[in-house]
């Protein structure tokens, strides 16, 4: 297969919830878009809609009938399909095998949707898999090391030749998402997502991630598990998948991007208070819910991580209701200077701005009253700062580390100018 050519089909195979086996549901098919190009339409198959246990894979996306489905006018696919297909760097890692010589430069748009879902790995996000066939099931996995994953994505980072027994199991791993090096992989009962340094980052990333999302545990927001090890002298974070349950079971999922209907393109209009509408109308536990994302935005600003867009947060998906999913990718980002602004609008207003008064005028909107969002604030704030040395010990920061982060991404005081008076 190369670049130019755009397969015809995939058929898609998903795990009903509870269920430890994948089962043939749809096709997805490439059809000329009017302007040029392609879009991918979805079809149930006939023996997934005779299924009595048979779910929608999301509403009102792709409704549980017969026929065709296209995807809303601004899509190329359906959002709950394109969550479940490789992002910056599985893209990335795909065009390095698919394209002779160094492919850090090109367009990752040449290479086709169905591509990139074909050929990226089968442990990817959530309950749902791509196939070439509709009644063989064959899993794209490796059982590479950590240490041969690691030298295989700093490889690709260099763009630098890879032996293909490396090269095909870093694209069995690629199906994660984000533009960071990682790779998805099993050890023992454990379904993980490695994080891994790299040669140019400016600042300890690996370690500022776990610290981050270890005082997020502290302060009560809900985490996935992560720990920090050394692998050939170098650090990668190790994140417990929450899309995973006992005996082989997967737990359907979509991101705030495909919640909100947005293409990838038009996600800088993605906004916390639309994804709070959304949450009082779809959700389990809608106030607690309400609550917790805002806990989480104060959080981000707190830490620093301005790269909260809405593929960064997501909501388990069982076939009529929403839940909203641990948090994850929580991390201090580079900074220069004071002002920042987070990926998502916080207030109605469009308020953006890294401060948590901006949380204060925005709070009632979370169901919350001012006296509440002060009180949420102020725990993260005691916890952050009581807590800081603890945790840096734990990751494993430096001195010099912690004088880099503290101050900085770490509780800037851009964030908090203006709470107290």
């Amino acid at each position: 297969m190369t670049t130019s050519e755009t397969p015809e089909r995939a058929y898609v195979w998903s795990w009903l919830p509870g269920e430890s086996e994948p089962i043939p549901t749809g096709v997805l098919e490439a059809i000329p878009a009017p302007g040029g190009g392609h879009v991918i339409t979805f079809a149930y198959g006939r023996s997934y809609l005779a299924n009595e246990k048979a779910i929608p894979l999301y509403l009102p996306e792709l409704p549980l009938r017969r026929g065709r489905i296209e995807p809303a006018p601004d899509l190329e696919v359906a959002g709950v399909i394109r969550d479940g297909g490789p992002d910056a760097w599985g893209q990335r890692v795909i065009m390095r095998q698919l394209m002779s010589g160094d492919a850090r430069d090109r367009d990752p748009g040449d290479v086709p949707i169905l591509t990139y879902l074909l050929r990226s790995g089968s442990n990817r996000t959530g309950s749902l898999d791509f196939q070439e066939s509709p009644i063989e099931y064959v899993p794209r996995v490796h059982d590479a090391p950590l240490e041969d994953l690691l030298r295989a994505a700093n490889a690709v980072q260099e763009g630098e030749e890879l032996e293909e027994p490396l090269a095909e199991a870093l694209t069995a791993g690629s199906s994660a998402g984000g533009a960071r090096p990682k790779a998805t992989l099993i050890d023992g009962s454990r379904n993980l997502i490695a994080k891994f340094s790299s040669p140019t980052d400016s600042y300890p990333v690996i370690k500022a991630e776990a610290a981050a999302m270890k005082l997020a545990e502290l302060v009560g927001i809900r985490v996935a598990k992560t720990e920090v090890v050394q692998v050939s002298g170098r650090d990668v974070l190790l994140v417990e998948r929450f899309d995973r349950g006992p005996d082989g079971t997967r737990r359907g999922f979509v991101s705030a991007l495909t919640i909100l209907g947005f293409h990838e393109l038009a996600g800088r209009h993605a906004t916390y208070h639309d994804l709070a509408d959304v949450i009082r109308q779809r959700f389990l536990t809608r106030t607690q819910t309400l609550h917790e994302l805002f806990a989480r935005v104060v959080f981000n600003i707190l830490m620093g991580n301005t790269d909260d867009h809405a593929r960064n947060h997501a909501a388990f998906w069982d076939g009529e209701r929403l839940e909203l999913t641990p948090a994850y990718d929580i991390c201090p980002q580079a900074r220069a200077g004071g002002e920042q602004a987070q990926a998502m609008a916080i207030a109605p207003d469009g308020g953006r701005l890294s401060q948590v008064t901006v949380c204060i005028g925005a709070a009632r909107h979370y169901d919350l009253s001012e006296r509440d969002a002060r009180a949420i604030i102020d725990r993260q704030l005691a916890v952050i700062t009581e807590r800081w040395d603890e945790v840096a010990d734990t990751v494993g920061l430096t001195r010099a580390e912690r004088r880099e982060l503290w101050g900085n991404q770490i509780l800037n005081p851009f964030s908090t100018y203006g709470y107290d008076e």
